[in-house]
């Protein structure tokens, strides 16, 4: 019992500190952040406009690949200063797509191109290096094919990179994430607040405070000089954004964050598909940890630097560290151990992302009871995805790889397709047996501890059965639908 009561008591002091940095970074957004950040302004015309390659990965994106190049191509933008590349590993009719919605442009000045690999060596890594090899542009813009770039784009953040306005050492321009379809369920508004916590209080703190800072996929633009510099793009990761923005940091770039300036995109609406980003971006992230945070204590960097950016690289670590929690309370609860009497003081730090998300909504002056609603759908499902994201985490750890799995994208913020009906609707995740079990374990123990008084624990133990609960009743729920 000693042993277990020490791993809990490690465990919860690591839960701790993870939600003390949330707490820290909110602290930092009203402190430093919480400012109007005057726009960027224009170039100064046509003739002072550096060449742009805009590079638009895709894979399997039949329902999205039109109107991205149709928002790609309406760019304000000199055009024999415009290079738009479609990076195109499809396998299915996305290929065809892509080729006629090219071809509905080829009699502008844009210089359009359309590259294909016979093979997809390095998934989204590999497709945006092998674009470079062709790449006119001084500067390379980055859409991923649910994002909807509004036509002002590009004349809002290459100024940033200006050595007249202090941008000679800047490597990559990154801006917010929109939402075209937040209003579609329970869980695309969850997903949507959380992505906001990020970009609105995170980054931004971040930003403000010169701590590191990461490019987060798409809706940014990168100096090509700085990728070349900094390595260029790496398929040894599944977060190979975040691999080159610390590569890129360390070798002496910076990276600016443009809040005022919002790229709309498709949120997930079917919680595999969600659950597969989310995998995705965990073990990538843990990955990125391996390879780079060696290389980050040994820079010339501030210490408290080095602090944040190892807490933002293993921030995934909280998910196993959630389920072992759980996991650890019931032989604590039988032996009547009074280190859970902890778990009030644990709940205290475990507030730093609920008030990180409160924060990023009362920015945008929602109602009070509307956050309190959609504050408890986001704290359910981030408990409910702990499984998913803990063996995330344990593959990343081992060392078993995997493949860049795409999240599908259905175009529901239009009036096609039904996603329920379409070829990209996945299967049930198998994880969701095992989350229905944490779930009926969760309950049991909730009723149990209850039973005998142990009434500190039942709040957190609510949450844990509430968060398995929505997570693997919604997976069988729409698997029904689907028929897969």
């Amino acid at each position: 019992m000693i042993l277990l009561e020490g791993l809990y008591l490690f465990n919860v002091a690591l839960l701790a500190a993870y939600g003390l940095n949330c707490l820290l970074h909110t602290w930092l957004y009203w402190r430093l952040a919480r400012r109007p950040v005057p726009p960027a302004g224009e170039t100064a015309g046509p003739a002072e406009a550096p060449m742009v390659t805009v590079q638009l990965p895709v894979y399997n994106e039949r329902y999205v690949v039109g109107r991205l190049i149709k928002a790609a191509v309406r760019l304000e933008w000199p055009a024999e200063r415009l290079h738009i590349q479609v990076l195109d590993d499809s396998t299915d009719e996305t290929g065809r797509l892509v080729a006629a919605g090219l071809a509905r442009h080829a009699g502008q000045s844009i210089r359009l191109e359309h590259v294909r690999r016979p093979e997809r060596q390095g998934f989204k890594a590999g497709a945006l290096q092998q674009g470079l090899k062709t790449a006119g542009g001084e500067f390379i813009a980055i859409f991923d094919a649910d994002f909807i770039p509004p036509p002002d784009f590009l004349q809002k953040t290459i100024p940033c990179f200006d050595p007249a306005r202090g941008g000679a050492d800047v490597g990559c321009v990154q801006v917010r994430w929109g939402h075209l379809n937040a209003a579609s369920s329970a869980l695309t508004q969850a997903q949507a607040l959380g992505i906001d916590g990020h970009f609105m209080v995170e980054q931004a703190a971040r930003a403000a405070a010169g701590a590191f800072m990461n490019f987060n996929g798409t809706a940014g633009v990168w100096r090509r000089a700085c990728l070349e510099a900094a390595g260029g793009w790496q398929g040894d990761t599944l977060t190979e954004d975040l691999d080159l923005s610390y590569r890129a940091q360390l070798a002496g770039w910076r990276i600016v964050y443009q809040p005022e300036v919002v790229v709309p995109a498709e949120l997930p609406v079917q919680v595999d598909g969600f659950k597969r980003q989310q995998f995705r971006w965990a073990k990538g992230s843990i990955q990125t940890a391996m390879k780079l945070t060696g290389r980050l204590w040994r820079a010339r960097q501030p210490w408290w630097r080095k602090v944040l950016g190892t807490l933002h690289l293993t921030n995934y670590v909280i998910h196993p560290l959630m389920v072992l929690n759980l996991l650890l309370t019931l032989p604590l609860s039988w032996s009547n151990s009074p280190l859970l009497r902890l778990a009030p003081f644990f709940m205290l730090s475990a507030a730093g992302p609920p008030v990180m998300y409160w924060a990023a909504m009362r920015a945008q002056k929602w109602p009070r009871q509307v956050c309190l609603g959609r504050l408890l759908v986001l704290v359910m499902i981030g408990t409910g995805l702990s499984l998913n994201n803990s063996r995330a985490v344990l593959e990343a750890v081992l060392g078993i790889p995997s493949a860049f799995k795409r999240t599908p994208k259905f175009a529901v913020a239009g009036r096609e397709p039904v996603w329920q009906a379409s070829a990209y609707a996945l299967p049930r995740d198998p994880t969701a047996w095992l989350e229905l079990a944490l779930a009926l374990y969760a309950w049991g123990l909730l009723a149990w501890s209850s039973s005998r008084g142990i009434w500190w624990l039942f709040f957190w133990l609510l949450l844990y059965a509430g968060g398995y609960t929505y997570i693997a009743g919604l997976a069988f729920w729409q698997s029904w639908q689907t028929g897969k």
